[in-house]
């Protein structure tokens, strides 16, 4: 096989079987959008799930590949309790917080590789937000936990966008541009049903319950979103969205200053990327639509956010 056909070979070509092996054994090397990440488990519970979540992703097995970053976890007793068994995170070697429920694996091996891309990432401005395209163009939903962006970017997705991702928005400073990086999407408690009614061909990984965040169940990232993950965009449009219980419908364009000001809060790294980061901001809001929305109706939001991309 030459070494074009081996850079294409993807996870389900190697099968559950091999895939559960090589992650117990040396690891198994995993191309997520611009992140070569090497992933090991001893945890053998999720292995189906991850493959399932996971099967549609360039997989490097060549000898000389050199990681980003190294993920791992492992089964471990609690150091009070010695039958109550736990999952350790290890990122590069090390710890980064305390033991978590073993049945609370597949959460913690998404949430460290969300804490080793924030912590890496900082030759792109990051912000916290769920970015999806449409027609060429970027979408920005900047919002902290409990706003709904992860519920609306679910269902855009699977109403003809192409993800990026639920969790970062990574701005290249210089060209304003924004790298794909498409991953299960987190949905958590309510969100998990109102998905299963608004996308039924959606393909959800195990329900995880009592965790920090609640219960949680991951949305398999589309095959041609994992497919097209070399293919950067700009930003078009930048909407802060909130999901209010019973709210009335609303969308309103928003000032500049205000939109500058709420996308710099929303970005991880804006003191550390100081200028640069600035500029970027700037750019983004000069030179995309911004909007503040507030939505209850799922359906409402997602009609409201396609018109808005299919508009001349």
């Amino acid at each position: 096989m030459t070494a074009v056909a081996l850079s294409r070979r993807t996870i389900a070509d190697i099968g559950e079987p091999e895939f559960a092996a090589r992650l117990a054994r040396q690891g198994l090397g995993v191309r997520i959008g611009p992140f070569d990440v090497k992933l090991r488990s001893g945890v053998r519970t999720i292995d189906s799930a991850l493959h399932r979540l996971y099967r549609d992703y360039v997989l490097l097995d060549g000898d000389d590949q050199v990681f980003n970053i190294h993920l791992r976890i492992v089964s471990t007793r609690h150091w009070r309790r010695p039958h109550k068994r736990m999952v350790r995170l290890l990122v590069d070697g090390r710890a980064p917080h305390e033991d978590l429920p073993l049945d609370q694996a597949l959460a913690v091996l998404e949430w460290g590789l969300n804490l080793a891309i924030a912590l890496r990432s900082h030759s792109w401005l990051m912000l916290h937000s769920a970015t999806v395209e449409r027609h060429g163009g970027v979408l920005l939903l900047p919002a902290w936990p409990g706003s709904g962006k992860t519920t609306l970017c679910t269902a855009l997705v699977f109403r003809g966008w192409r993800l990026f991702s639920d969790e970062f928005g990574l701005v290249e400073p210089l060209s304003g541009t924004v790298a794909p990086i498409p991953r299960p999407m987190a949905l958590k408690n309510a969100s998990i049903e109102v998905i299963r009614g608004f996308a039924p061909g959606a393909e959800l990984g195990p329900t995880i319950p009592n965790t920090r965040k609640g219960t949680i169940a991951h949305v398999k990232a589309p095959t041609e979103s994992i497919q097209s993950s070399s293919k950067s965009a700009a930003v078009r449009w930048i909407v802060f969205p909130r999901w209010s219980a019973g709210a009335e419908f609303a969308c309103e364009e928003m000032p500049k200053l205000d939109a500058f000001t709420m996308l710099a809060t929303n970005a991880f790294n804006y003191e550390m990327l100081g200028e640069s980061a600035f500029i970027a901001v700037r750019r983004l809001v000069e030179t995309a639509r911004c909007f503040r929305l507030v939505y209850s109706e799922l359906d409402r939001a997602v009609a409201f956010l396609n018109g808005l991309a299919d508009s001349k």
